[in-house]
């Protein structure tokens, strides 16, 4: 029996200038990682204006789950194309992250300007424990949730001996995880049915777009439309390649290209592949400054992997690929470039992907190769919170010789600490991070 406190009638459509003013306040507010963005998002769609019912907001985003890239961001772009067509996803996308990318570029040029002083360096000196305590975190909630059985179990320790021992790059490792959830989901589907993002069994009242709501002519498969869709964006992303004189930036844009399409399983697990191509490969910044970028992107709103503009940031900078007294205007173009380059395919998913939602949800083709990759991801997080801790308990260490220099009893203590308020308290990322910050910055005073 329906609540009779609940609403009657479905809400009005809102105009575009009113969902543009609701993205925008939505890419200045939505810290907390994609499961906070995407609560900010149902709260705010599904509960307070009631623009989409529950059962239509879960089917989006499971869908978002499915594909490489920031889910929360994809839910945006899908819902914003729901209400507005083309023009109301490419807003609703573009709003999320673009907040972000300005305090980035902001924080990341100070960093770069004033990093060497002494009260800056201690923050950071507290941060860097914070992260590793941060992605320690992540990799057992997401263990948590996604390692059901031995055979999961498995594929996440393959992963990290793969990754640690000997080195196999992390798309190998995503395809292979893949083909076995593949196979796996055929010969025993019972072991890769883990389940989506719950069920719709809250009542909130008629929604704008209902579940019995007919589908709107936008959202039918339309080949013509697919076709302009592609032809543009592949002439914007070719284009805009060609268009880039510096090498250094013309080798960001296609390495975050890579990125965008390996990013299954959330940003953590695109990090070891940015780490690998930006430390070890092209050497624009420094394993230590990658730690930093992590630190910075807990601490700004919009979706994690923002982090990349942080590394595109500091590569163009310390390459000054427009000469020493362009540094700043390099660090920015190296930051956009990233961004770019990292989001332009998750649009495209969305936008050619989304008309054809409603035939492969729940579909177990579909999901098992996900939930291999997810397994596998585990493996390669874990592997990354042991970088990130070696490089901050033995900082002065290196491959030849691993413990070498004095072990940072501070750094330890700051990150179990941390970790212990993430896990046992549940406290919030961001005041974690703040906290281990001024324990840095206290020790850094007492020290001068």
């Amino acid at each position: 029996m329906r609540d009779s406190s609940l609403p009657r009638e479905r809400p009005p459509q809102p105009s575009f200038g009113e969902a543009f003013r609701y993205w925008l306040k939505l890419g200045f507010i939505s810290f907390g990682g994609p499961a906070g963005q995407i609560a900010v998002m149902h709260q705010e769609l599904v509960e307070k204006r009631r623009w989409i019912s529950e059962r239509r907001f879960l089917h989006a985003l499971n869908y978002c789950m499915l594909l490489p890239g920031p889910e929360a961001q994809q839910l945006a772009i899908y819902l914003g194309w729901l209400l507005h067509r083309t023009w109301g996803g490419l807003v609703a996308g573009t709003l999320f992250v673009l907040p972000s990318l300005f305090l980035l570029a902001a924080l990341s040029w100070v960093y770069m300007a004033f990093g060497d002083v002494p009260l800056v360096k201690g923050v950071f000196a507290g941060i860097k424990p914070a992260v590793v305590a941060v992605v320690v975190f992540a990799a057992w909630r997401i263990g948590a949730r996604a390692l059901k059985n031995r055979l999961l179990w498995a594929i996440a320790a393959a992963s990290f001996v793969a990754i640690f021992a000997f080195a196999v790059p992390f798309p190998w490792i995503v395809l292979a995880a893949g083909v076995i959830g593949f196979v796996g989901g055929r010969l025993r589907p019972e072991l890769f049915r883990v389940g989506g993002h719950g069920t719709a069994d809250q009542d909130y009242g008629p929604a704008l777009i209902d579940d019995d709501t007919p589908r709107a002519p936008h959202t039918r498969f339309r080949p013509g439309y697919l076709a302009r869709l592609l032809v543009v964006a592949l002439a914007l992303w070719g284009g805009l390649l060609f268009a880039l004189d510096s090498p250094v930036l013309r080798d960001m844009g296609e390495f975050f290209t890579k990125a965008a399409l390996l990013t299954f399983g959330g940003a953590y697990a695109v990090l070891p592949y940015v780490y690998q191509g930006g430390v070890e490969h092209y050497q624009w910044l420094s394993g230590s400054q990658m730690i930093d970028g992590l630190a910075l992107g807990e601490t700004t709103p919009g979706p994690l992997i923002m982090v990349v503009a942080f590394v595109g940031f500091v590569g163009a900078w310390g390459k000054a690929i427009f000469g020493p007294d362009a540094l700043l205007l390099a660090g920015l173009a190296g930051a956009c470039v990233a961004t770019f380059f990292t989001f332009l395919p998750s649009f495209v998913f969305i936008l050619a992907g989304a008309p054809l939602v409603e035939s492969t949800h729940g579909d177990l083709k579909f999901t098992a190769p996900l939930t291999g990759i997810t397994a596998a991801v585990v493996g390669v997080i874990l592997n990354l919170a042991r970088f990130f801790g070696w490089h901050v308990l033995w900082p002065q260490a290196d491959t030849a010789a691993p413990f070498s220099g004095p072990f940072e009893w501070f750094a330890a203590l700051v990150s179990v600490a941390a970790f212990v308020a993430l896990w046992k308290y549940k406290q919030d990322i961001m005041k974690v991070i703040a906290a281990c910050a001024l324990l840095g910055l206290a020790r850094a005073a007492l020290s001068l």
